[in-house]
């Protein structure tokens, strides 16, 4: 049986209960993180450790003890090894009135430990009418404050799609719903800046290490037009578009995304936290 890290100590899944008073969920007042682990080990743990400080920071939530969170992460995957899983950390505002304004209460930590699975090596993503609004109080944050996408995404999936891609108030390719995504364009590499206001993905800014893509701003457009497509994140390392919408992309993965998908898994597999 998983075991839950929450508040200070392992609880199995029927004990582990947050207050129904929690700001995370009475109003969205949390961050997270998603970590893949391989073999019980936990991949680009400090990246995603520090994330998740600095979304806590634009939150204005006490700043968590990442030793402490390093600990619970440790002890969730002990307690359930698997040979491929999902760590889930999620960090609240702690129990809080029923409103916007915060308690006194300490922040609530729960880690959880699930199993993952492997993805298929394509996927269809759709473009949806709403847009990420580039300067908003929680650009570039990641919150429990999801609705947005859990809307975008159902529609994605009414077209058997695995994902939706928004564009900004601009008019500017920004990120899916969980996903950040490349474009090829006449041979080059290219991602949407930090300004457009997509999350700084973990796997993101690997892969623009590593692959040396080009941070560009990009109208919503290009989807149209690129030769190539690939989104990023934690579940899907590397996966190259096959359908944008109606445009079909024959031969996905084309070379580009090939190539980004073989130098990730090399060097990730080098290094457990890059």
């Amino acid at each position: 049986m998983a075991l839950i890290w929450l508040d200070g100590e392992l609880r199995d899944a029927d004990s582990a209960r947050v207050s129904v008073f929690d700001h995370g969920l009475t109003v969205g007042d949390g961050v997270f993180e998603t970590i893949k682990t391989e073999e019980g080990r936990p991949f680009a743990l400090t990246r995603h450790l520090d994330r998740l400080a600095v979304s806590a920071a634009g939150l204005g939530l006490p700043a968590p003890d990442l030793d402490d969170v390093r600990r619970a992460c440790a002890a969730v995957v002990k307690a359930l090894p698997l040979p491929l899983g999902r760590l889930r950390v999620t960090y609240t505002g702690g129990v809080g009135p029923l409103g916007s304004d915060r308690g006194q209460a300490p922040p609530t930590l729960v880690v959880a430990h699930v199993e993952g699975a492997r993805l298929p090596e394509s996927t269809a993503v759709v473009t949806v009418p709403w847009t990420r609004n580039e300067r908003g109080a929680l650009t570039g944050l990641k919150t429990t404050s999801y609705a947005e996408n859990v809307i975008a995404l159902a529609r994605a999936r009414k077209s058997a799609a695995s994902e939706a891609l928004f564009g900004n108030t601009a008019g500017h390719l920004c990120e899916g719903t969980g996903s950040n995504v490349f474009v090829v364009i006449d041979g080059e590499l290219h991602t949407p800046p930090l300004s457009s206001g997509c999350l700084a993905g973990v796997t993101r800014a690997l892969v623009v290490e590593w692959s040396g893509a080009k941070e560009t701003e990009l109208p919503l457009g290009a989807l149209r037009e690129a030769d190539e497509i690939f989104l990023t994140s934690t579940a899907r390392d590397v996966q190259a578009v096959r359908r944008v919408d109606d445009r079909e992309l024959p031969g996905a993965p084309g070379p580009v995304t090939a190539e980004a998908l073989r130098v990730f898994r090399e060097r990730s597999a080098a290094d457990i936290d890059p």
